[in-house]
């Protein structure tokens, strides 16, 4: 399996299409108007045309509404379970997928905090900053879905996590006190191991970008690499080998956990 996605060529979700369209067809068997379901909804004829064709999703509110106006008997409004947003971004799902069901974490991260290392705080500043905007409900709903990626750290059999933080991402415009304490306090459980990078150790192979590998129970080995708008998540041999070399050199250069801890300390000190 190697997948590539790219985040401007997605289409909608298919579950849009379909709940857009069953409205529409309701709408229409029960004659009632564009005009009058976006009156009875508080939404406009446009809005309404755009969640028919699947270009928006039909709200939980629009569903119950015109469930009621064309006499569905909640046939409409038992769409809104399939209906709900995902919290992630369609080219980051299937990684989201295996790193919920992995038994190892490896994680090198260049410029960002590793999201489930995140506080809540420097999750709703970085998502709150995306560009292009994103509106409050899929803002709170993006942050509430990486918060919950710390489980991860607790959930039993315990999973092993190790990180390996370039000190420009220790140093980001985002990174508080709060976010260095947290990291911190990860750092002692017995299953997740943080390193920094130090810019004065870097080496050519740390400036190439972030990734991760992960292992499945069934011991298949994953890589995941991420840019702005593509990611790659493949089981392919010999990239799982070139990244999992890649990683071993910057993990050998890092500090250790005791100095790392240190480190992060000082930086703690400085705020």
């Amino acid at each position: 399996m190697s997948g590539q996605y790219n985040s401007n060529s997605q289409l909608p979700p298919v579950a849009w299409r379909y709940g857009g369209n069953q409205m529409k067809r309701w709408r229409t068997k029960a004659n009632v108007s564009r005009e009058e379901l976006a009156a009875a909804s508080n939404y406009s004829p446009d809005t309404i045309k755009s969640m028919e064709q699947g270009v928006r999703m039909p709200t939980p509110r629009v569903l119950d509404v015109a469930d009621e106006l064309c006499r569905a008997e909640g046939l409409l409004s038992a769409a809104k379970e399939y209906l709900k947003r995902e919290p992630f971004p369609a080219r980051a799902q299937d990684f989201m997928q295996h790193e919920k069901e992995a038994i190892n974490l490896w994680w090198y991260e260049p410029t960002l905090i590793p999201g489930p290392l995140q506080t809540e705080a420097y999750a709703r500043k970085l998502i709150g900053d995306h560009i292009p905007a994103l509106d409050e409900e899929t803002v709170e709903e993006r942050v509430a879905a990486r918060v919950a990626r710390q489980q991860i750290h607790t959930r039993k059999p315990l999973v092993g996590c190790s990180y390996v933080l370039y000190e420009a991402a220790l140093r980001g415009p985002y990174v508080d006190k709060e976010q260095l304490l947290h990291l911190l306090e990860v750092g002692k459980l017995r299953n997740v191991v943080i390193q920094v990078l130090p810019y004065k150790q870097a080496m050519t192979a740390a400036l190439h970008g972030q990734m991760v590998l992960l292992e499945t129970k069934d011991h298949e080995r994953l890589a995941y690499t991420e840019a702005p708008s593509v990611s790659q998540l493949t089981v392919d041999p010999g990239l799982v080998s070139a990244q999992t070399e890649r990683l071993s050199m910057i993990r050998t250069v890092a500090l250790d956990p005791d100095e790392s801890a240190r480190f992060i300390e000082r930086m703690v000190g400085e705020l």
